[in-house]
C-alpha cells in the first residue's frame, strides 16, 4: 500500500547568511524559530530526518544534544542512555560508533524506525548553509565541537550554550570562546541570576536563554536588564515550567496563541524555542515577525 508523504514547506528558507545576520542584529524584528530536537513529532528526535523536515518547513534553527561514543565520536543523543530513543540499551559511551549504528531510533510511539543515530559531523554537513544549529547539551565537548566546526566550515551558524558563569566558561575554553557564538542560560527566578547576567558583560552575548517558573516583578526586571545590556532574549515555549504557563500546548491545543507566543513576544523574545515549529512559524507570519 502506497502512502503520500506530506509536504512541510511553508515559506522559502532564507540562506544561512541572512539568518546569522538576523541573529546578530539587535535591531532585527525577525523572531528566530528554534525547533527543539528537530521536528520530532514527524520523525525521531535528533534524527537527520527531523532536521530535514525543519529545513523544508522554513524553521531558522534546530536544537541538538551531544554524547560521546567509546571511540570518542560525537553523536546526537539527549539522554544519558539510548534506552528511550532507540531499540538498544546502555550509554553511548558503552559502544563504538560502528556498534552504536546497529541500533534504530524510535518514533513518537516508541516503535523502531530505519533511522540511525547520527554523528555531529553528519548533521553539520546536512545543515551547512541551510539552517542555524543550537548545541544545548554539549558543553562538555566544547573544544571537540569547535574542531568539527572548523573542519566543516560551519562556525558562523552554530550556537553553543551552557548554564555556567562567564568565569568558568572562559577559564575552561580560553580563546575558543571568542571564536564561536556562545549563549548563556539563566534561570531568572533562581538566586544569582543577576550576577550571572552581569558576569557576561565582558563579551555581551548575542542572547541569553531565559527560564522562569512564574512571572514576578524581578523576572520582568531581569528580562529588561538583558536587553539593556545589549543582548537578545531567547524564551522557551516548550512546557509551562520554562515560561510560567505561556507554552506551546496552550497556544495550539487551547487556541490561546496570543496568551502564549504573543505574551513571549511582548516580553521581548527574539528567539523562541518550540516543540510546534510549524504552528509557530504560521503565527509569526501573521504577526509580521518573519
Amino acid at each position: 500500500m502506497a502512502f503520500l508523504l506530506p509536504t512541510f514547506t511553508l515559506f522559502a528558507q532564507e540562506g544561512v547568511e541572512a539568518l546569522v545576520h538576523a541573529l546578530k542584529d539587535k535591531d532585527s524584528k525577525k523572531v528566530i524559530v528554534v525547533s527543539h530536537r528537530g521536528d520530532w513529532r514527524n520523525a525521531p528526535e535528533n534524527s537527520l530526518q527531523a532536521f530535514k523536515n525543519c529545513i523544508e518547513m522554513g524553521a531558522d534553527m534546530i536544537e541538538i544534544d551531544l554524547k560521546k561514543t567509546k571511540d570518542n565520536q560525537l553523536v546526537l543523543m539527549h539522554d544519558n542512555t539510548i534506552d528511550r530513543t532507540t531499540d538498544g540499551k546502555g550509554k553511548p559511551s558503552d559502544y563504538t560508533l560502528e556498534e552504536l549504528r546497529q541500533f534504530h531510533l524510535k518514533n513518537g510511539l516508541g516503535r523502531p524506525t530505519f533511522h540511525r543515530i547520527p554523528t555531529l559531523e553528519e548533521v553539520l554537513e546536512l545543515t551547512k548553509g541551510k539552517i542555524l544549529i543550537n548545541i544545548d547539551k554539549g558543553y562538555d565537548y566544547f573544544k571537540d565541537v569547535y574542531e568539527l566546526l572548523v573542519k566543516t566550515n560551519t562556525i558562523d551558524q552554530v550556537v553553543i550554550k551552557s548554564g555556567y558563569p562567564y568565569e568558568k566558561v572562559k577559564a575552561e575554553n580560553g580563546d575558543v570562546l571568542d571564536k564561536v557564538i556562545y549563549m548563556p542560560i539563566v534561570n531568572l527566578d533562581k538566586p544569582g541570576a543577576e550576577q550571572m547576567i552581569d558576569g557576561y558583560k565582558a563579551i555581551k552575548p548575542v542572547a541569553f536563554e531565559c527560564c522562569f517558573t512564574e512571572v514576578t516583578p524581578e523576572v520582568l526586571r531581569l528580562l529588561q536588564k538583558v536587553k539593556d545590556n545589549g543582548s537578545k532574549i531567547w524564551l522557551n515555549s516548550l512546557w509551562p515550567s520554562l515560561n510560567a504557563g505561556h507554552d506551546d500546548d496552550r497556544a495550539v491545543e487551547l487556541g490561546q496563541a496570543d496568551e502564549s507566543w504573543g505574551w513571549l513576544l511582548e516580553q521581548g523574545a527574539s528567539l523562541i524555542q518550540t516543540d510546534r515549529p510549524r504552528d509557530l512559524i504560521i503565527y509569526l507570519q501573521k504577526e509580521n515577525r518573519r
